[in-house]
């Protein structure tokens, strides 16, 4: 009767097993992709009509200007490190109005970008490692700066969850730039990241983070392979301190914004 008994309990244990649903494992390399939206400042922006720069507040300056710009942003990520895609970052856009008193539609030209620059992310150190190649060809140098990651204080989390990109996240508030950032982050993921760096959460991977200025959304999650040395930084690089590498960056964009207004004279 015992050894009847005992049976039953394992047969029911077996199959109480195998009609669990299983979970679904989490990814230990693929990709994010995001939705960046981000409200653009007219100030920092070159209006060209007929040939001459035109700032906000001037009476030609055009109404039509979109005052937001949407764009991609990507994370590779593998083993212990992670590689930020940002598409359009530090981009010279060009904007030209043409026809009298700048009535014409405005046109803007992605000039590119006077350099090659690459984000990394230490996911364990939870720092960032940037590197930024100046010059072409033989004369090109590549630069390297580390910074930890600085997280801001004062989260408010709540107990609110919702799905985003297949995974629940958990709602939190953040004071952040004289603003309320609202944080949705799941801790569903094996590393800790927000395409936003000071809105990193001690643990998680934020999928949706929304202010009055700017928005980035997870619209999927890949479960790819990926070869780790893709997201791995040069280490030949020269490093440098990060306020080096802003000079450094801020340099060459003078340099090629200068370049640019020579041209249009000539």
């Amino acid at each position: 009767m015992k050894t009847h008994a005992l049976a039953l309990l394992i047969l029911l244990a077996l199959t109480g097993a195998f009609s669990r649903p299983l979970l679904a494992q989490a990814p230990t390399s693929g990709q994010i992709t995001y939705e960046g939206v981000r409200k653009i400042d007219p100030s920092g922006m070159r209006i060209m009509i007929n040939g001459e720069e035109v700032k906000p507040g001037d009476a030609n300056f055009p109404a039509d200007i979109p005052d937001t710009r949407t764009f991609s942003q990507k994370l590779i990520f593998a083993g212990n490190f992670a590689k930020e895609d940002r598409g359009e970052q530090n981009a010279v856009i060009r904007t030209i109005v043409d026809g009298p008193g700048g009535g014409g539609a405005p046109r803007r030209t992605n000039m590119g970008r006077p350099f090659d620059e690459q984000t990394f992310v230490d996911l364990t150190g939870q720092k960032t490692i940037t590197l930024l190649t100046v010059g072409k060809e033989k004369e090109a140098k590549t630069y390297r700066a580390e910074a930890p990651i600085k997280r801001v204080g004062n989260w408010q989390l709540t107990d609110q969850t919702r799905k985003i990109a297949g995974y629940t996240c958990r709602k939190a508030t953040v004071p952040y730039r004289n603003d309320t950032y609202t944080v949705w982050y799941t801790t569903e993921l094996p590393f800790t990241y927000s395409p936003i760096r000071e809105l990193t959460p001690e643990t998680g991977v934020v999928l949706l983070v929304e202010s009055n200025r700017e928005q980035f959304r997870a619209t999927k999650v890949s479960a790819t392979a990926v070869d780790q040395k893709e997201v791995q930084p040069n280490a030949q690089a020269e490093a440098v301190a990060p306020e080096k590498l802003a000079d450094l960056r801020d340099k060459a964009m003078a340099d090629f914004r200068q370049q640019l207004m020579m041209g249009e004279r000539n």
